[in-house]
């Protein structure tokens, strides 16, 4: 596995041992950046469900100014840093490493995030509605927000009424379901 583009490009990514982490794959993470957009200048990106930070370090390769990524995992947050601290080097403030569930994550998260990505482990179906209900109620998300939501491609997203389902793209047995705002939701919080 490794950074598919932008300043890192190339660079290895290390997964943690042992079947508790599902890696966004590379094809996936191609397409997704295809769609996303190939430069993130700007974006502050919040990865709750980081496993090797691999969204995440994608996005601050392609320019992303800042990103939180959070695992509950000690071996993953373990990983997370190595493979930051690859992808960053000298520019290791845009990263920042937190060991906490989503809900505490999103509860401490500094400031509003245009681009987060929920990747959980595919059993816990509940967490794409909950994450979703607390980042509105915590203001953590800018007008423009995009939540990247990554799922086993038998489940159906249920969402609160403030967020509408712009796309999904389907790889096999996962799917990625980008999520926004409503219009008559933005400014409005």
């Amino acid at each position: 596995m490794r950074i598919i583009g932008g300043a890192a490009r190339g660079r290895r990514l290390f997964a943690p041992e042992g079947d508790e982490t599902r890696p966004t794959t590379d094809r996936i993470r191609e397409s997704l950046f295809n769609i996303l957009g190939q430069r993130m200048d700007g974006e502050r990106v919040l990865d709750l469900f980081g496993g090797t930070g691999a969204l995440a370090l994608e996005a601050v390769s392609r320019g992303a100014s800042f990103a939180l990524i959070a695992d509950v995992g000690k071996r993953q947050v373990e990983c997370i840093r190595r493979n930051a601290e690859g992808v960053a080097g000298r520019e290791r403030e845009r990263v920042k490493v937190l060991r906490a569930d989503y809900r505490d994550a999103i509860a401490s998260a500094p400031g509003a995030y245009s681009l987060v990505f929920l990747d959980p482990p595919y059993r816990m179906t509940e967490v794409y509605a909950d994450a979703a209900k607390r980042l509105h109620a915590a203001r953590r998300l800018t007008d423009d927000a995009r939540l990247v939501m990554e799922h086993a491609s038998e489940v159906q997203l249920t969402l609160p009424p403030e967020f509408e389902i712009a796309d999904v793209r389907r790889y096999g047995d996962t799917s990625v379901s980008l999520v926004r705002l409503r219009s008559d939701e933005k400014g409005e919080r």
